[in-house]
């Protein structure tokens, strides 16, 4: 099974759901938004030949690897900046991941029968020693 990547891309307040939709298209499943503000100053926007707005969205993706670079480049293309979003996105590797569940072509159906198998020996051994 490969991996994660978690892809945070940070845009202009207003502008998470564009960065959703460029995701979506191209596999990612769902996203987390958080509200944030800017710290930058007067020569980063010198800098960048940009006017930068303070309030900022910042929204995480966690993808499988294989999608990664697919979904960096369509947030590129509908959120980048050169768009009214002005985002920048990047994606740092994810070591060990629970609670989501891979699509059903993934070849991980042995593991979801081993760990059924290990609680219901959970449960068992806890009866047990009642």
């Amino acid at each position: 099974m490969n991996g994660y990547e978690m892809i945070l891309c940070i845009v202009n307040a207003g502008f998470s759901e564009l960065v959703m939709d460029a995701a979506r298209e191209v596999g990612a499943r769902g996203g987390t938004v958080i509200h944030a503000r800017g710290t930058a100053n007067k020569e980063a926007e010198q800098f960048f030949h940009i006017a930068i707005q303070p309030d900022k969205d910042i929204v995480l993706i966690l993808v499988p690897s294989e999608i990664k670079d697919n979904v960096l480049h369509a947030i590129y293309q509908n959120a980048g900046l050169n768009s009214e979003g002005k985002g920048i996105a990047f994606s740092l590797p994810v070591d060990d991941v629970v609670g989501i569940a891979r699509p059903s072509s993934a070849p991980d159906e042995p593991a979801k029968e081993e760990a059924k198998q290990e609680t219901k020996e959970d449960v068992k051994e806890d009866n047990e020693n009642k």
